[in-house]
């Protein structure tokens, strides 16, 4: 199988969500000792790296992870931005990273969630 007819659009979209779960997992897990190793951010960065696998090798049960990994990420997301709203302005940087974070999650999830049928097969 050649390399071209791998990346048709379809594919594409899976590869960029996959892309997404491996940076994010990568960015959580060496975030994690900077944070004094909180277990959240340990569980969400894993759960975020074998999410990518999954993707890539187009397993079942990722759906599943990408559900779990919604929610948690939502609230670790939401969490963050809402507890971090009383510094104001001071970590600007911080906050807007959190946000893409918590838009592309879900950006993410609703298109593993439209194209379900390409993992279920």
């Amino acid at each position: 199988m050649s390399i071209k007819s791998k990346f048709t659009m379809e594919n594409l979209g899976m590869y960029a969500a996959s892309a997404f779960y491996i940076i994010a997992g990568i960015i959580l897990l060496t975030i994690l000792p900077l944070a004094d190793f909180p277990l959240h951010i340990g569980i969400i960065g894993i759960l975020s790296l074998i999410t990518a696998y999954g993707l890539i090798r187009k397993r079942f049960w990722t759906i599943w992870l990408v559900i779990i990994l919604f929610f948690t990420a939502t609230t670790f997301s939401a969490y963050t931005i809402f507890s971090s709203i009383s510094s104001f302005g001071k970590n600007l940087i911080y906050d807007m990273s959190m946000i893409a974070y918590l838009i592309l999650t879900w950006i993410f999830t609703a298109y593993i969630a439209i194209k379900r049928k390409t993992l279920e097969s």
